[in-house]
């Protein structure tokens, strides 16, 4: 006989007093701290507990009783639902408040290190239609939400193209429009879904396995350049050319039309054959005259606008005056790397990823940056003793890894390096945070300055300037 669940509680009159993170928000029951999303401090609620554990809840509003006069109004249609921008009911005044505690909290909480004060972050000039890239599923399990549920209307073409569902891995939302990329994204992807129901063309069935179309990316540049990348499951090529045909046709400013046959589990694409429909197989990013190659599986700050602001944060901070040797770990493509290589006598990138390392390469070549090295390898294995003893102990170490940090052997290696300067880039301040207070070893922090580079979302980056004591 299965164990009856035991029923969670309604609470009523619950004020919601603060920001937490992922971007919910806190409430307290009783000493009970409860997280709740899609609210902001100030908001008066009725409130469903969905799950109880010791020290604390989560839960949802069900009824908002009186909103909070910190609270704005959503101006996306799917707010709520796609899990995206979850921060967009808060004045982007408020946004950037929070996100620079939400620095000032993990650098003291867990870091536990000597902080100067910290800089006013910096804020993005765009807080709509500021993405370079977007990827969008195609899925023939749409997620219906309570409104079309109670509308009585009968579903039955149940393909959707648009972002999965958080904690649905097999359930995606159709997306009508998207405000984080220029609209050109909304409308290629509406034109391709609509030509897809038009003539019968499957969407993919992730739990079985089946259908024609996978996914989608597009990606935009500052200089103008436009890629869109179809990603099909089966491998039908008269329905596949037909498609191809249709999106080079309809959008002539697409610069890099390429497409991808993925049969294996995931969707990822680093290991997968790209080929080329029309065009260029890449397309250019510009800064301060400099041109960068980005390729279908390139890394690219997805603000290129607020990049160039973060970048220049970075050389700043290194404090270069030609004659330094510079370690550029997690290079990527190499940007930050050739950025700084005109102030710097020599700079060594360090990338796991190959691909991205021969674009790191060839953005040096057509630049005509000669003064730069690079290395494709785990940065544990690449970044040793031996590795520093032969290319020489640098002056500045710039480290921007991905949110799980540096691993410790990686710390280790900086601290046997012993550089002058530290310039560490982080997405995550609560791993940085953890990486600082190893670094206290030999290093105390002399700089932080936060960055916004996802407006309306509760991600921060941060950039901190550690000296050698």
């Amino acid at each position: 006989m299965s164990r009856k669940k035991k029923e969670l509680p309604l609470i009523e009159n619950v004020t919601v007093i603060d920001i937490a993170a992922e971007g919910k928000a806190i409430a307290k029951v009783n000493d009970m701290v409860v997280f709740i999303p899609y609210v902001v401090p100030g908001d008066l609620i009725d409130l469903q507990i969905t799950r109880k554990k010791n020290k604390y809840a989560e839960g949802k509003p069900v009824r908002f009783i009186s909103y909070s006069a910190d609270r704005t109004e959503a101006f996306c249609e799917h707010f709520g639902i796609c899990g995206g921008c979850k921060w967009q009911i808060l004045p982007y005044t408020e946004q950037l408040k929070f996100k620079h505690k939400q620095v000032v909290d993990n650098l003291t909480r867990i870091g536990k290190v000597e902080l100067p004060e910290i800089s006013p972050i910096l804020g993005s000039d765009k807080t709509e239609f500021y993405r370079n890239k977007l990827e969008y599923t195609f899925s023939n399990k749409k997620w219906l939400t309570l409104e079309q549920i109670h509308s009585g209307e009968s579903f039955d073409n149940m393909n959707a193209l648009g972002f999965h569902i958080p904690g649905m891995f097999d359930k995606v939302l159709d997306i009508n429009k998207c405000w984080l990329q220029d609209d050109i994204s909304n409308r290629i992807r509406n034109f391709i879904r609509q030509y897809c129901f038009d003539k019968g063309y499957t969407f993919f069935d992730l739990r079985n396995r089946g259908g024609l179309m996978r996914n989608l990316i597009i990606r935009t540049s500052s200089t103008g350049e436009l890629m869109a990348i179809v990603v099909f499951y089966d491998d039908e090529k008269e329905q596949r050319e037909d498609l191809l045909k249709a999106v080079a046709n309809q959008f002539p400013q697409i610069t890099a039309l390429l497409y991808i046959i993925n049969q294996k589990a995931n969707d990822t694409i680093t290991d997968q054959e790209v080929l080329t429909w029309k065009g260029n197989d890449f397309i250019y990013e510009e800064m301060e005259g400099l041109k960068f190659k980005i390729g279908p599986k390139s890394f690219y700050q997805t603000n290129s606008e607020q990049a160039y602001n973060l970048y220049k944060i970075t050389r700043n901070f290194a404090q270069l005056t030609g004659n330094e040797l510079v370690y550029d770990l997690y290079t990527g493509t190499g940007t930050i790397a050739n950025f700084v290589a005109r102030q710097a006598k020599k700079v060594v990138g360090i990338e796991y990823v190959e691909e991205a390392i021969e674009d790191a390469k060839f953005n040096s070549q057509n630049n005509t940056i000669d003064n730069t090295l690079f290395y494709a390898g785990d940065m544990k294995d690449i970044l040793t003793q031996e590795f520093i003893n032969e290319h020489g102990r640098p002056d500045v170490i710039i480290t921007d890894p991905p949110r799980a940090g540096m691993h410790d052997d990686v710390i280790n290696s900086i601290l046997f390096a012993e550089p002058l300067r530290i310039v560490y880039v982080s997405c995550n301040p609560a791993t940085q945070a953890r990486d600082l207070s190893l670094l206290d070893e030999k290093y105390r922090v002399v700089k932080v300055q936060p960055v916004d580079m996802f407006p309306h979302t509760h991600h921060v980056e941060n950039v901190v300037l550690l000296e050698k004591k």
